[in-house]
């Protein structure tokens, strides 16, 4: 099955903000709680390494996704290590729970566009969850922009383009519903949109499903590789690997020493 560039409410303009952030509340809510990207923390403790960096930049960060665990597992064997979250639309509520959750966890106020992230950002840039939101142009130019800038880039995804991806996302409502009541901080107007205006579970089925559509496969974002200048000067790892009953997919790379 070909790859459909097809639209998630979440990236329209237009898209009210405080239903995309409950959406992306619900997304940070599972990734902690499923611990969905642990297969993640030796790949980002490798590329931190080979890179002599302790900071992260992580970049559409939607409602600060699986940090809270991630940061507590990398803090084991890197101490010192930094995050700071950003977002083309970001969460503002969302980051500065996680922020004060864990004093090495920071984040911008302002938009911070994936694909030309300002020179004066350094560190490890990272994204869960997101890649799949940009046409190959765009995530070619992700890739192109952390290549320019030296910097070492490490994205995640944790569905895959499969039929049972999109079964699974089918299924996507029974677990807001079945979850919305522990999202803190409490939000009669999440209830509202869950249960009774079921605005929520649409649109999070809808952007699921779109999401799987969508995801790069290993050999495509191999491929996304091949069309950045300069990817000779890079190390690359791209692969995935079974994460439970789901999978994650991975593209890293660091400047070569």
């Amino acid at each position: 099955m070909g790859r459909l560039q097809l639209f998630e409410f979440e990236d329209q303009q237009w898209f009210p903000k405080n239903i995309r952030n409950y959406g992306t509340d619900f997304l940070q809510f599972l990734a902690n709680k499923t611990k969905m990207f642990a297969p993640a923390i030796p790949l980002i403790e490798e590329v931190m390494q080979k890179s002599n960096t302790t900071k992260i930049i992580d970049l559409a960060s939607g409602g600060g996704g699986s940090w809270l665990f991630l940061n507590d597992e990398l803090k084991k064997n890197t101490p010192q290590v930094s995050i700071t979250l950003t977002d083309y639309f970001p969460n503002i509520p969302a980051f500065k729970r996680t922020a004060d959750l864990a004093d090495n966890i920071g984040y911008s106020t302002t938009p911070i566009d994936a694909t030309n992230v300002p020179s004066d950002i350094k560190g490890l840039r990272t994204q869960f969850l997101s890649l799949h939101h940009f046409e190959e142009k765009s995530a070619t130019k992700i890739l192109q922009n952390a290549v320019d800038a030296q910097q070492p880039i490490a994205l995640f995804e944790g569905q895959e383009r499969s039929i049972p991806s999109v079964i699974g996302m089918l299924f996507s409502p029974i677990t807001l519903w079945v979850v919305t009541l522990f999202i803190r901080p409490f939000s009669l107007a999440r209830i509202l949109f869950t249960y009774f205006i079921p605005i929520l579970p649409l649109f999070v089925m809808w952007d699921g499903i779109v999401s799987a559509l969508r995801t790069y496969s290993v050999d495509e974002m191999k491929a996304l590789v091949d069309q950045v200048d300069g990817k000779e000067n890079y190390e690359w790892k791209i692969d995935k690997v079974k994460n439970g009953p789901g999978v994650m997919l991975y593209l890293v790379g660091w400047p070569k020493k």
